[in-house]
């Protein structure tokens, strides 16, 4: 079973620290979700209004549960009052790059 990352794209128009804030509180929540990893916030180089945020997750089925959870839209509508845009994904990891001089990792596994 693949590892699944889930990503956001956020447009933040205006009062970045109240969406930090707002995000990481989401992902504090989240992270305690079972077959959660390290949910991860960064904002675009080029464009200052633009977020992404992702985290890898041990499977499809703990994304799942994660979105059914009865809590997940109220966490998520108080970072989403902070924004213009949202878009989201979930990714099937297919390769994973390693350092030289070690063996590749075998998502498959």
């Amino acid at each position: 079973m693949p590892e699944r990352v889930t990503t956001g794209i956020w447009i933040v128009p205006t009062n970045d620290e109240a969406f930090i804030a707002a995000w990481s509180a989401f992902a504090t929540w989240a992270s305690r979700q079972p077959g959660a990893g390290t949910l991860r916030l960064a904002r675009d180089a080029a464009d200052a209004q633009r977020y992404v945020s992702y985290a890898a997750w041990d499977s499809a089925e703990a994304v799942q549960a994660w979105k059914a959870d009865p809590e997940f839209k109220a966490h998520l509508g108080a970072v989403l009052q902070h924004v213009d845009e949202f878009h989201s994904t979930e990714l099937d990891v297919v390769a994973v790059g390693s350092p030289a001089n070690t063996v590749p990792v075998d998502v498959n596994q």
